[in-house]
C-alpha cells in the first residue's frame, strides 16, 4: 500500500496516516500480520518528521489496530476494522471538498467536474 499526504486538506498528517491504514484494512488492501513500513522509512517517503509517523502508529496501537514488536516492526493486528457510516461519509466529504477546491483553483466548474467523473465511471464499468 502506498501512503500519500495532502498538505492542503487541513487534516493533520498523523491523522491522514491513521485514516489510510484503517481504510486499507477495511477494504482489504492491508491484511492481518502485514508489516507496515518502519517509522523512519515512512517518514522519509512522506517527507515528514518521524514523530508524526510514530504518533500515528502509537494511536493505531492504542486502538488495537496494529501491534508493534520491538526490533521487528509494526504489523496489522488481527482485529477487524469496520468503518462506521459516519466515518465513511466524513472521508468521502473530505475527498469531495479537496477535489472541488483543487478543481476551482484551476478554473474548472462543478459541471465540468461532474461530467468528467461521469466519463470515468462509464469507462470503468461502474
Amino acid at each position: 500500500m502506498r501512503f500519500t499526504l495532502d498538505p492542503q486538506s487541513g487534516v493533520p498528517f498523523y491523522r491522514q496516516i491513521i485514516d489510510q491504514v484503517k481504510f486499507g484494512i477495511a477494504d482489504g488492501r492491508l491484511g492481518c500480520g502485514e508489516q507496515l513500513p518502519t517509522v523512519r522509512h515512512l517518514a522519509v517517503e512522506l517527507q515528514v518528521n518521524p514523530n508524526t509517523v510514530a504518533r500515528a502508529y502509537q494511536e493505531l496501537e492504542i486502538k488495537g489496530v496494529v501491534t508493534t514488536q520491538m526490533g521487528t516492526g509494526t504489523f496489522i493486528g488481527n482485529g477487524k476494522v469496520e468503518l462506521s457510516e459516519a466515518e465513511r461519509k466524513r472521508m468521502l466529504d473530505q475527498i469531495c471538498r479537496e477535489l472541488l477546491s483543487r478543481a476551482a483553483t484551476y478554473g474548472f466548474t462543478l459541471d465540468e467536474v461532474l461530467a468528467t467523473l461521469g466519463e470515468h465511471c462509464d469507462s470503468s464499468g461502474e
